[in-house]
């Protein structure tokens, strides 16, 4: 064997032995793709195992997740923090080699991958940002590749296809994709759903396309890299037509996809391949020095040492530390006049330029409700021929592609991305906000056009279950403000937040600003707005319900009633609190009553098994918002007579 098929047929053996050991994987991509990726990390990939951190490496994204050992073998076998040990304990409890890669949890991993579609796009955004950071400091500073390996999986996704089109719109020319063309899914043939001409599709979206003849062929796979990285003004798809389980006695079957190959197989397998097929985990250290001889480590430092001269990069570094504390200081927050009214999602907008003014690594934009949003920042918009400057982008109407390619801009570094859209999409991009919450990406989703108050487009447009949904996402914080103070106090909040994604939730009509609101106490989630001496009932509500609850009060007041209104901008960091404070708030003992205009679900969690709450069971209607109000039993006087009866 030469060398290359010596390292070829170490990651298959590793592959193979760790699936099996598990009884759990899937062999076929490992095996298919070794010679590929093998070609891709000795002979290309800018990284430094010392330091996987680094800004300026490439990045590698895997984006069928299931193919893990592939990527396990890689990171091994190039020197990362990844024992033999951890591969022996593929997809076992505690161990760093979990069925599919998890970012932060494996070193090396660059983004979690699973849901199929997602890597590629989320690889997009990486590049998204890897432009606009080359075109603000300079190629010296920022100057890398975002590699990625693709399956018929992924191109058969919808959100492949979006963040291809955006791709190619914007001419994302430092993606390379190698596309494992084994036309094998879990169900047999590609032939059962899927017969287009791939690389068509692709040259029609603006890629750079390159067809090979063998995708095993180590010399087919150098010259056509080499050939992607030169084409700077496209993102490039290599097609490598492979075999799936190539070198077992199920290669080509989908058989190899899903399952171990069985121990008979492995090892006739190892034998065919010319490894001993009585020994397993073998790693020879010529393998392991072919893979380690790569000039990253000296990448890295004459960086870090032009980093030192550079009179940019400190500038760099502040964009790459992302602090959101000295952020929130710098940033000259407008005021918003009480006793007017003005919907949130124009507060937001008010914030969200006052931000982007002065924190320039901001950047976002909406799925083509700029408008609507509140997100025109009032700047350039990225295009094709600019980035540097432009931190506002026009997604297009891809919300799926739209929340991917966020998550790639936030785990690429440097910049903190925000997307928008209506409340009622957010559905388009829960795998996305999935990830978010899973990776603990600070990923900021605005969502507008918040209830059913939207009025007369309808119930397709109002999200009467959405938030109920939102606030079930371990790790996600989802804040509803109630006026604009709640809004700015909201977006103080979320720029000092790190740990994880945030979803800011705003109306489209007008709502009353407060007095009581200008020392809202976000971070704790929820906090008293108005009180009296001994209440007898305490009254919760979030967003556009605040105003209403506060109006049933005064009704309630010439009934005898006294009421504690309290304000829940985010439910999730409320309860998140001590018990101290819960109770402070709640006050045990006296009945609680929730108002929210949508599903209840949840909100049981803060007013008991023994309270009320109000809100919306079933989709809504299209008619003007007062008139909603009065049908749906959410004014104020509607409200105030619930709570009478529910008292007594």
């Amino acid at each position: 064997m030469d060398l290359h098929e010596q390292c070829v047929n170490t990651i298959k053996g590793l592959a193979m032995d760790a699936i099996q050991a598990a009884n759990s994987g899937h062999p076929g991509m490992p095996l298919g793709m070794a010679s590929a990726a093998t070609v891709l990390w000795r002979e290309f990939l800018k990284h430094d195992p010392t330091d996987p951190a680094w800004a300026n490496r490439d990045r590698f994204v895997l984006s069928p997740g299931h193919g893990s050992m592939l990527l396990y073998s890689l990171l091994h076998l190039s020197g990362y923090d990844l024992p033999l040990d951890e591969i022996r304990r593929f997809r076992q409890w505690g161990s760093a080699t979990p069925g599919h890669p998890e970012y932060g949890h494996t070193p090396g991993v660059e983004t979690t991958t699973g849901p199929l579609g997602q890597g590629f796009a989320m690889g997009v955004g990486m590049a998204l940002a890897e432009r606009y950071l080359r075109e603000s400091f300079g190629p010296d500073l920022v100057d890398h590749n975002i590699y990625g390996i693709v399956s018929d999986g992924d191109l058969m996704e919808g959100v492949a296809a979006e963040a291809a089109s955006l791709a190619g719109h914007l001419q994302l020319g430092k993606i390379v994709y190698l596309y494992d063309d084994n036309r094998i899914t879990i169900d047999g043939s590609t032939d059962l759903t899927m017969t287009e001409n791939v690389g068509a599709r692709f040259e029609a979206y603006g890629w750079h396309v390159v067809h090979l003849d063998d995708g095993h062929d180590p010399v087919q796979v150098e010259r056509a890299i080499e050939e992607a990285r030169l084409e700077t003004a496209r993102p490039s798809l290599i097609l490598c037509p492979t075999v799936i389980g190539q070198g077992s006695s199920k290669e080509g079957s989908e058989k190899t996809h899903g399952s171990p190959l069985g121990e008979d197989d492995v090892r006739a397998t190892k034998q065919r391949i010319g490894l001993d097929p009585e020994k397993s985990f073998q790693v020879p250290d010529i393998v392991c020095e072919a893979f380690r001889e790569h000039d990253g480590p000296a990448e890295n430092a004459a960086w870090q040492a032009r980093m030192s001269e550079h009179p940019l990069g400190p500038q760099l570094q502040s964009w790459l530390a992302r602090d959101g504390a000295a952020a929130v200081a710098k940033v000259k927050w407008p005021t918003f006049e009480v006793g007017t009214k003005l919907a949130t999602r124009k507060a937001s907008q008010a914030c969200l330029r006052a931000i982007t003014s002065e924190v320039p690594w901001i950047v976002g934009g909406s799925a083509d409700l700029t408008g609507s949003n509140g997100t025109n920042l009032g700047t350039a918009a990225l295009s094709p021929t600019r980035f540097a400057g432009a931190p506002m982008i026009h997604f297009g109407i891809r919300e799926h592609a739209m929340g991917s390619m966020a998550n790639g801009i936030a785990l690429h570094g440097g910049l903190r991305p925000f997307s928008a859209t209506f409340l009622v999409f957010h559905d388009y991009q829960r795998p996305a906000v999935r990830l978010s919450a899973l990776m603990r990406q600070p990923v900021i989703y605005i969502y507008t056009h918040d209830s059913v108050f939207l009025g007369e487009d309808g119930p397709t447009h109002q999200p009467v279950e959405t938030l109920a949904s939102m606030r079930t996402v371990p790790r996600m914080r989802t804040l509803r403000p109630a006026d604009a103070n709640e809004t700015a106090a909201a977006w103080r909040f979320i720029l000092g937040y790190t740990d994880g994604p945030v979803a800011l939730v705003l109306t489209r009509q007008g709502l009353p600003i407060m007095e009581e609101t200008r020392d809202a106490e976000i971070a704790r989630g929820a906090y008293v707005l108005s009180d009296v001496d001994d209440p007898a009932v305490v009254l919760l509500a979030s967003g556009s319900e605040v105003p209403t609850v506060l109006a049933a009060r005064e009704e309630l007041a010439t009934a005898g009633i006294a009421a504690r209104v309290v304000s829940v901008p985010c439910m999730e960091l409320f309860l998140a609190q001590d018990e101290a404070y819960r109770k402070e708030v709640l006050l045990d003992g006296v009945p609680r009553v929730s108002v929210e205009a949508g599903l209840t679900f949840g909100w049981e969690r803060l007013v008991g098994d023994q309270g009320l709450s109000i809100g919306i069971e079933d989709f809504g209607a299209s008619a003007p918002a007062s008139v909603l109000a009065e049908k749906m039993g959410l004014t104020p006087d509607a409200v105030a007579q619930r709570v009478e009866a529910f008292l007594s």
